[in-house]
């Protein structure tokens, strides 16, 4: 992976325990960053402590936080206490998200509900405390997904709850330009990952795979190297959903 220097910058990613948010938690303070690993459940604090480990080692500085962020207060906690420990932020990485495989008949409030909180809502306000809360010429970037270029069935809540993710990414980057601020998306394609194994059917997995380019599911090594560059070198990117799938799909 191409080495950018982040020596003396400040990062905060939500989910940032394991897989994919994980990767970007480690190389951003593989980079030199100090970096705050937010965590959802008490089942992800192992995961969360041996990334925070991982930077430590590195010669850098993390900690972990705790926290639903489909609770707007939390969200607000975690960039105070952020900002608190470290004296103020400079990239803002949301990886959060829930996949749901279902039919819309099948589908129940409930769940509705659930997914909309979490890929919408929770994006919303991190969002929101991140324009609230970086320095000048920060960067934000969020995880969404393919399928926002895809016409399928059975991902009506997931594709559905991160479509808004787009519209919220639009406004952000022109209300937070006067500050330098760079707001992007990252779409991967399916990823090789226990989220999307616990939707799909074996056949269904072997269509996905070839779809793409080697054959192959997205693998979050194809995707964190991108964060690194958009808070970084592509820092001029912003406003835009980029679709990183291996041919999977596009618009």
């Amino acid at each position: 992976m191409t080495h950018y220097d982040l020596t003396g910058k400040v990062a905060l990613v939500g989910a940032g325990a394991k897989n994919l948010g994980g990767l970007i938690s480690r190389n951003l303070g593989q980079s030199g960053a100090k970096v705050c690993v937010h965590y959802h459940s008490g089942s992800t604090q192992a995961d969360a402590e041996a990334t925070v480990a991982a930077i430590n080692e590195s010669g850098s500085d993390a900690f972990i936080f705790q926290g639903d962020l489909t609770d707007p207060s939390k969200v607000q906690e975690l960039f105070e206490t952020t900002r608190e420990r470290f004296g103020g932020i400079d990239i803002a990485v949301n990886t959060v998200g829930k996949v749901l495989r279902k039919p819309i008949v099948e589908t129940s409030e409930t769940e509705y509900d659930l997914m909309a909180d979490i890929n919408a809502k929770a994006a919303y306000f991190f969002i929101k405390e991140a324009g609230r809360s970086l320095n000048d010429n920060g960067k934000i970037v969020t995880i969404v997904t393919s399928l926002l270029a895809a016409f399928t069935d059975g991902y009506s809540t997931y594709a559905g709850g991160k479509s808004p993710v787009e519209h919220f990414t639009r406004a952000a980057a022109k209300e937070f330009a006067g500050r330098g601020i760079s707001v992007t998306n990252i779409a991967p394609g399916p990823m090789d990952t226990p989220f999307f194994y616990g939707e799909e059917t074996p056949e269904r997995v072997e269509f996905h795979k070839s779809q793409a380019l080697g054959n192959q599911l997205t693998k979050i090594e194809d995707i964190a190297p991108i964060v690194s560059f958009l808070v970084t070198d592509g820092w001029w990117i912003t406003g835009q959903t980029i679709l990183a799938n291996g041919g999977y799909t596009t618009r």
